[in-house]
């Protein structure tokens, strides 16, 4: 039987393991007689002082090297990709899915449907835990592999089975209660269907999760998003304004009696069904430690907190006559309607908007996240008239200046003929100006 093993992809300069000489190819395969199968037994098994590690070279030759270390001390590996050889994929058939949505024609990899607790631990990623064995269970607490982030959607049985299309889905409580028994801190999260998993059926999720406080430490409630790519799939609408402002008022509820019993709100509600109820935005305590801003959780109240700030650092004046366009999808115009506003009080500055329809997924894809460079160009002559075109950084993909459909800024920049920029933030945005303006 082949071992597994995991290989090094890179070895730190100054670091114990370039010392010991292993060598990027290296395949380690066990840490003081354990074996080493993916990056969180390494990770878990090397935090001792003493290391015996076990090593094969790319030419077949087996080491043992001994290595004395402060105890958590990184002895300066790092490894391929995720360290992880093989990802387990999702076997669920959700109602929404988003990936069964997509257009055709994209990269391969927006395709992949991952459900894998390995990477929830490393990056975040929400998982279902319907793919899960009792020994997968166990290694998580083994390993202490904390926070998970756990895609819930409904704690009813039967309707979780349904929303999802697996007969495991049911199971969600008794795991949840297992992994929060063992000290696993959860995050949850719930897309929201009308007339499917909220009313009643959201109340019931929302107190039963609570009751798993604080090992269940939070729950997003996400609006379901539908693209006009749903040939075939089963009927599910989207939520009006007044549906989704129903379901605000509800959050808040919850979240009052949340704060007073645990002193912390517990659910939240994310930004978009605050731009389809056009309701404000809650003040930053509704957020507390921002637990799921990578969910869309609060990220415009951190938005407008940060512009309030560094909006002090721009000029009265720009030393020469700027045009500015800042590109976003439809919903995030209102976010920026008083960015605008301050910078066209700005003398020798004309800013605007160029609130962009997603004609790739479907008009009812409304967020800047999602947006295409073809999309974008179809508005070419609006960009041209500008000095810089700024770019949400949410539309590249993490690592790389590519966005969903494969264009890319510099694909903007030489079809339009006007320099485009990319900002994360307020802070990039005022630098770009300020660059810009002369100051």
């Amino acid at each position: 039987m082949k071992e597994k093993g995991i290989t090094v992809g890179r070895v730190l300069d100054g670091s114990i393991a370039k010392e010991v000489e292993i060598e990027k190819g290296d395949t380690i395969l066990s840490i003081n007689g354990r074996a080493v199968n993916d990056v969180l037994d390494y990770y878990f098994h090397a935090h001792d002082e003493y290391l015996s590690i076990g090593l094969l070279k790319p030419g077949g030759d087996r080491w043992e090297i001994d290595i004395e270390k402060e105890n958590d001390q990184n002895i300066g590996v790092e490894f391929s990709c995720t360290g992880l050889e093989t990802i387990t994929s999702c076997v669920n058939k959700c109602l929404f899915c988003f990936v069964d949505q997509m257009p055709k024609g994209l990269r391969e990899s927006l395709y992949i449907k991952d459900d894998d607790y390995r990477l929830s631990f490393l990056q975040g990623s929400f998982i279902t835990l319907t793919n899960l064995s009792e020994k997968d269970l166990k290694r998580i607490a083994q390993l202490r592999l904390s926070p998970l982030y756990v895609s819930v959607h409904a704690t009813n049985p039967e309707l979780r089975q349904k929303i999802m299309g697996s007969r495991g889905a049911g199971r969600i409580m008794s795991q949840l209660e297992y992994l929060t028994a063992r000290g696993i801190e959860i995050h949850t999260q719930a897309v929201i269907c009308p007339g499917i998993n909220d009313g009643a059926e959201l109340d019931r999720t929302v107190s039963d999760l609570a009751g798993l406080w604080p090992g269940v430490r939070s729950l997003a409630v996400v609006p379901v998003g539908l693209t006009g790519s749903r040939e075939g799939l089963h009927p599910v609408s989207n939520f009006s304004s007044s549906e989704a402002s129903v379901l605000v008022d509800r959050v808040r509820g919850w979240q009052d009696g949340c704060l007073k019993s645990f002193n912390y709100p517990f659910i939240f509600a994310s930004d978009e069904f605050y731009f389809i109820s056009k309701k404000k935005i809650p003040s930053r305590s509704r957020y507390a430690d921002f637990p799921q801003t990578e969910n869309g959780v609060g990220l415009t109240r951190l938005f407008m907190d940060q512009w309030s700030r560094e909006k002090k650092r721009l000029p009265q004046k720009s030393a020469v006559p700027l045009r500015l366009l800042l590109i976003t999808g439809l919903l995030g115009e209102r976010v920026l309607e008083p960015v605008i506003s301050f910078l066209n009080g700005i003398e020798n500055i004309h800013a605007g908007t160029l609130a962009v329809n997603n004609d790739f997924f479907g008009h009812t894809v409304t967020v800047s996240g999602l947006l295409t460079c073809r999309d974008i160009l179809k508005h070419k002559e609006d960009l041209s008239q500008n000095d810089i075109v700024i770019l949400p950084s949410t539309l590249l993909k993490k690592d790389q200046k590519i966005m969903l459909d494969g264009g890319s800024p510099a694909d903007i920049e030489k079809a339009a003929g006007v320099p485009v920029r990319l900002a994360g933030g307020p802070a990039e945005l005022v630098k770009i100006i300020m660059n810009a303006a002369g100051d």
